[in-house]
């Protein structure tokens, strides 16, 4: 009897072990908020993005319609803006994002609308990187090159379980 107490005691640590690393529910107790400024054009060819200071010869980006992001899998609210910082340097900006932390968040642009088909967010798109924070406002640089006409959203996605979180329609300056 003590051995079978032991052995299902056991086998229930290894079963709670692997909910905890795998599936991380305690990230649905913790926020992680970030607040970045919004970039700003800067001369010479250059750009400010997060944390630096800007020179007085700074001007604002040129932006495009800010589009608000639908609920998903989980409840996300907010707005993702695309920005022109200058000719080379676009940048994703999403702003007052509230939306439940989770296990592996990116940030993607996809060629799905985002009254598309869920499954087809990760068909074909771009990571912008990993999610800073799952409340607040961030930046994320598009890669040089990107053919910004093809992408039809900014989706939260969690790599893990290939679950959308929220979607915001993207329109192109």
């Amino acid at each position: 009897m003590r051995v079978r107490v032991a052995v299902l005691g056991a086998v229930a640590l290894v079963v709670a072990a692997v909910v905890f690393v795998w599936f991380q529910p305690q990230k649905l107790l913790i926020d992680e908020t970030v607040d970045e400024a919004a970039p700003v054009a800067a001369g010479a060819g250059t750009a400010v993005t997060s944390g630096a200071s800007a020179t007085s010869s700074d001007g604002p980006p040129t932006s495009a319609a800010p589009g608000d992001f639908v609920s998903l899998d989980h409840g996300t609210t907010g707005t993702a803006q695309l920005l022109r910082v200058d000719t080379d340097q676009k940048v994703v900006r999403i702003e007052d994002l509230r939306t439940d932390n989770g296990p592996d968040l990116y940030v993607y642009l996809s060629t799905n609308a985002v009254d598309g088909d869920e499954e087809a967010f990760d068909d074909d798109y771009v990571s912008l990187g990993r999610l800073k924070g799952n409340e607040g406002s961030q930046n994320y640089d598009v890669p040089t090159g990107t053919d910004l006409s093809r992408f039809r959203s900014v989706v939260i996605w969690c790599d893990r379980f290939n679950s959308a979180f929220g979607a915001a329609p993207l329109s192109v300056p």
